[in-house]
């Protein structure tokens, strides 16, 4: 280089010849070009020289330091990696790890504009076996900004990573790694939070911090080597360490926070495992952390998780046995105490009334019932193919006591054994089961599969809930053997529960897999999507269309719902002689039992969209697929509202002629559009340009918003669980462009709602399709997951008031004139940056726009008044919106574009209406004209162009 480097990467590395070059490579094809990688030898035995060399001649930005000695730890090459950099800035990177692409680049351009001393980004954990990641505190990173010293956000004594950060070099050469302990990450960062006036905080990955599939005692990294007590000693040192350093640079007062790090990370770190470990290696283990412990002040416990707390508890002052017992409901699948104790509204864990007991915030005794949480404590035997279980049950919050004729079964997969639990004397239930695993049905070519048994609770109403079944973590895994399969039974996970594995034997392991290969590549060759396209556009010019078939899809078959599900049953109603399809694309549950199906973009599904006379939908069916002639197509569309749609979305706003073509292409294949409203038309027909028929009754699906559902309403509260007397608050975010299946769009603070409203409120979260966010556990009592529920409008009726923000429901919604409230914290960035809007929703919205979770439920407390000084926008909200929403535009939008009702079916005979009487109402059915479009008959009363 003739001009130094603008950032040294040191690769520290010890005996890791095989994944050295992934990390050194990572370095090299950063986005910064102008890099050096350090690569810091200590003292390997393996190839690791050869391969380190060997990357130095491949590119001469690579240099390599060799120790002589190993040291026994990270601080040391770190130091010689540190001294030998020649850039202004310094990043650091573990040989097993990596940076991604525009790490360097991106937090020294952040450097520059903040003046940080350093900046630190998100790291996410990258396992190897499944290629999935998984952000680390993501809570830390969700703001880009700059902080002012550590005492303005001690919450990042979290982050005390020293690999996932950009350094100035003049700061790290002034507060060298220690060498002497292990750790060393620990009292860094602690020094360098001390030292640095500012740092910079971003959002973005930064570091992707690799867990292997497999790896062997000996080529653990030191954070992952935590069997060893020696490990337990170390990190309490370092955490001493670090305590004495803030109080020797006068932030005393940060001490609290630096251990609360300590107990809510490095404490979880051996205690998650701890139930494998035994409870001699668990009295050890208390032994070693009980000083420390004992010196934190109360308020240090009192914000971490609860099990955690419970068991600090144990270690300071109980039997190892009981510590055991609460470790195992730290990790998956998080079982219930065995006994709980309910007094003054507060939970405890176990037996007695303890402050560290108290277990109140995870609500696990105020669940509904589906979600409620009994433990299962099972020993299992065998005897040739037969799995004999005994399972101790234990009902913590009186569950089963207050539910009558309930039922127990135990679950294997598809397989259901009924049990006749025995109470005991101590409160548990007692059963045994005996189940003949070759029995199970095992399919033609065998499987390579596992399953976790589960006890199901069943309700006289049908409301099931489940648990897994805890086993003994030291319970040797038990192997049976049958023709073509091998069956393990064994303990699973840190928590230790029940998991049965099966695995192909003999030739089965070998040919099945290859016949399924052939069958894949058969099935790929043969429904490949240039193959149908062609084999389609072949069939629409060679079969004719039936004017009796026809197609519904709604929200590209995710359900039978929105205004293509109001017109379907418009047209049943009125026994019109048509054959009705719907559109399926995974879940068959969400359709009526007796509604046709076609799985989407099968074959059988282009054969359906070929032959089917009409066409109804609410999104867009497969967007490269013409429509035949003579068909038609009636484009329902899915909602209104202020965001922009079409060729202003995002996807489409692009200036890339392909896709814009396409959809141009596909929207003109629409002969009829349903409108809701006149501001509908102003904005949706110019932005997606149709110029075709346009049909404003309002839309089908708001005809029931207009007359109510009582039934409906009924049946969601009664499918969601939810109580008598409380009022219903619909959340219904949309998601972000940039964000999608990232659970950014619940933006609202769960937790804090909970807190403030439970007892008087209960939140129905409706996510966007789009969307994958999992409620915790700790708010089931206060919200109800009901992004998969089939018929939002159901929803609707059910609430009390909507809280959403851009989401183009709030048109929907106007037409019940209930309270809305809209929270949009982000409003400029997405108007400006993300979606983008047609509409100044502050200058519009019927309700208040609020910013924070505090002014969400301070509006909820006094929502009749907030309501009331919006009645005079909220009506022209409505008039604006929902003006043509009358009540009766399903069976106008049907006569428009159907015709007038013709003569229904003869009532059918015994086993259904023969073939002579479907043929007689085919032929007494009006002709219409298939030539094309011009040919076509005229227009019924009522389209408008």
């Amino acid at each position: 280089m003739i001009n130094g480097p603008d950032c040294s990467v040191v690769v520290i590395t010890y005996n890791d010849a095989t994944r050295l070059p992934r990390a050194v490579r990572s370095v090299l094809g950063q986005s910064l070009r102008n890099v050096e990688a350090i690569i810091v030898d200590d003292a390997s035995t393996d190839d690791t020289a050869r391969m380190a060399r060997r990357l130095q001649r491949e590119d001469r930005r690579v240099r390599y330091l060799r120790r002589e000695v190993n040291s026994g730890g990270c601080g040391a090459p770190r130091n010689d990696g540190v001294a030998a950099a020649r850039a202004p800035y310094v990043m650091f990177l573990d040989s097993d790890d990596e940076l991604t692409r525009h790490a360097c680049k991106s937090m020294l351009l952040e450097a520059e504009r903040t003046g940080a001393d350093f900046v630190t980004g998100q790291i996410s954990r990258f396992y190897d076996r499944s290629g999935k990641t998984r952000r680390y505190y993501p809570e830390l990173f969700t703001r880009r900004r700059t902080v002012e010293g550590i005492a303005r956000e001690p919450e990042m004594f979290l982050d005390s990573f020293s690999t996932n950060k950009l350094y100035r070099a003049e700061m790290l050469r002034r507060l060298p790694f220690r060498e002497d302990l292990h750790y060393e990450d620990h009292v860094f960062t602690t020094e360098l939070y001390c030292a640095a006036r500012r740092f910079a905080v971003v959002p973005w990955v930064v570091y992707l911090w690799h867990r292997a599939a497999e790896e062997s005692e000996s080529r653990l990294s030191i954070s992952l080597n935590i069997g060893e007590m020696d490990n337990v000693r170390q990190r309490i040192r370092a955490a001493r360490l670090s305590d004495g350093i803030l109080r020797e640079n006068g932030l005393g007062h940060l001490v609290t926070a630096r251990q609360r790090r300590f107990v809510r990370q490095d404490l979880r770190v051996y205690l998650n495992p701890l139930p494998s470990r035994g409870p001699v290696w668990a009295e050890e283990f208390a032994s070693l952390v009980r000083p420390y412990l004992a010196e934190l002040e109360p308020a240090v416990f009192e914000p971490v998780d609860p099990v955690v707390r419970v068991c600090c508890h144990f270690i300071l002052d109980g039997p190892a046995d009981e510590l055991v017992v609460a470790a195992r409901s730290l990790s998956e699948p998080k079982a219930a105490p065995r006994f709980a104790v309910r007094e003054g509204g507060r939970t405890y864990w176990g037996t007695a009334q303890a402050r560290e007991l108290d277990i109140t915030s995870l609500r696990m005794a105020e669940l509904p019932y589906s979600a409620t949480r009994l433990r299962h404590e099972a020993a299992f035997d065998t005897d040739g193919t037969r799995i004999t279980l005994t399972v101790r049950t234990y009902d913590p919050f009186g569950v089963l006591a207050a539910t009558p004729d309930w039922s127990a079964f135990m679950e294997f997969k598809n397989h259901r054994v009924r049990l006749a639990p025995r109470a005991q004397d101590d409160g548990s239930r007692l059963s045994e089961v005996t189940v003949d695993l070759s029995r199970l049905r095992q399919g033609r070519l065998g499987h390579d599969s596992h399953y976790d048994p589960k006890i199901s609770i069943v309700r006289a109403d049908g409301r099931i809930t489940s648990d897994r079944l805890l086993v003994d973590p030291a319970a040797e895994p038990v192997t049976i053997a049958f023709p073509w399969h091998r069956v393990t039974v064994r303990a699973q996970g840190q928590a230790a529960f029940l998991r049965v594995r099966w695995r192909r034997e003999g030739l089965l392991r070998w040919v099945a897999p290859l016949l399924g290969r052939a069958r894949d590549s058969l099935v790929r060759r043969l429904s490949g999507p240039d193959l149908k396209l062609r084999v389609y556009k072949t069939l629409i010019r060679v079969v004719p269309p039936r004017e009796d078939l026809v197609l519904f899809e709604s929200d590209v078959g995710a359900g039978c719902t929105g205004s293509p599900r109001y017109i379907y049953e418009e047209l049943r109603r009125r026994r019109v002689p048509f054959d009705m399809v719907w559109s399926v694309a995974a879940n068959r549950r969400n359709f009526p039992s007796d509604a046709g199906l076609v799985r989407r973009m099968s074959w059988r599904y282009l054969w359906t969209m070929a032959r089917a006379g009409y066409w109804v939908d609410s999104h867009g069916l497969p967007l490269a697929y013409p429509k035949p002639t003579g068909t038609r197509y009636l484009q329902t569309w899915h909602g209104q509202g202020l965001k922009t749609v079409g060729f202003d979305a995002p996807d489409l706003r692009a200036d890339f002629a392909e896709p814009r073509a396409r959809w141009r292409a596909a929207v003109a294949r629409w002969d009829a559009l349903v409108s809701p409203s006149a501001e509908f038309e102003r904005i949706f027909l110019p932005s997606n340009g149709y110029e075709g028929p346009v049909l404003r009754y309002g839309s089908p699906r708001c005809d029931v918003l207009v007359h109510g559902d009582e039934d409906a309403v009924r049946r969601a509260k009664d499918r969601l669980e939810i109580p008598r007397g409380l009022r219903v608050l619909l959340y219904a975010p949309t998601y972000r462009d940039r964000a999608k299946s990232s659970g950014m769009s619940v933006r609202a603070d769960l937790d804090m709602m909970a807190e403030a409203l439970a007892g008087s409120w209960v939140v129905i979260l409706r996510t966007h399709p789009v969307e994958r966010y999992r409620v915790p556990q700790r708010l089931r009592h206060f919200v109800r997951p009901a992004g998969s529920y089939p018929e939002v409008n159901h929803l609707i009726l059910a609430s009390d008031a909507l809280l959403t923000d851009y989401s183009s429901l709030m048109c929907d919604y106007a037409v019940t004139g209930r309270p809305m409230l809209f929270l949009i914290d982000d409003w400029d960035e997405y108007r400006r940056v993300e979606r983008g809007a047609h509409h100044d929703l502050p200058a519009i919205a019927p309700g208040p726009c609020l910013t924070t979770t505090e002014e969400l439920i301070h509006a909820l407390r006094d929502l009749d008044a907030v309501a009331a000084s919006f009645a005079a926008r909220y009506t022209e909200f409505h008039r604006l919106w929902c003006s043509d929403e009358r009540g009766h535009a399903t069976a106008k939008v049907v006569d428009a574009f159907f015709g007038p009702a013709p003569r229904p079916l003869p009532d059918p005979v015994e086993n259904g209406a023969s073939a002579g009487d479907r043929r007689g109402a085919k032929e007494r059915e009006p002709a219409r004209s298939r030539g094309s479009a011009g040919d076509r008959d005229p227009l019924p009363p009522g389209w408008r162009r």
